[in-house]
């Protein structure tokens, strides 16, 4: 069954099981020890980071009034922080290019994008887990609300 023009995937090759138990490199193990690129940051300093009583070891709550305040968002992102975007306060077309813009940040730096209540976002970095049970406690509580 299927289409003609879907793309025909073959099944995955034992040897590239073999390899991986027998100790040899493991696809994305370079990737992942390693700091390359502009926007990269070194492991060890995220840990530093997020160690108790840092400033970015907590959410920053946004709430820019138009399009203009996108380089903060990205800033905070890029330097590990999660960032909640609250555009309840902008205009829909605005907040239609910022929601554009933070996707493609969390996009781009392997992070995640997550709408938390009606024009209300939480962009997460790759490095910083935010829990389901976080998420979900920050759309309920409002917690955007208070910071």
């Amino acid at each position: 069954g299927g289409y003609g023009d879907e793309p025909r995937y073959g099944a995955v090759h034992p040897r590239e099981f073999d390899r991986a138990e027998r100790g040899g490199p493991r696809f994305g193990s370079w990737l992942r020890n390693s700091t390359r690129g502009a926007l990269a940051m070194d492991p060890r300093r995220m840990a530093m980071m997020f160690e108790e009583g840092h400033p970015l070891s907590k959410i920053t709550t946004l709430r820019p009034k138009d399009y203009s305040e996108a380089r903060t968002i990205g800033e905070r992102f890029r330097d590990g922080t999660p960032v909640i975007m609250d555009l309840v306060s902008m205009d829909n077309a605005d907040a239609k290019r910022l929601v554009d813009f933070a996707a493609g940040l969390a996009f781009a730096l392997r992070g995640s994008f997550d709408k938390v209540a009606t024009k209300v976002f939480l962009l997460s970095p790759a490095d910083v887990d935010v829990s389901p049970e976080e998420r979900r406690r920050i759309a309920e509580t409002g917690f955007y609300a208070y910071q």
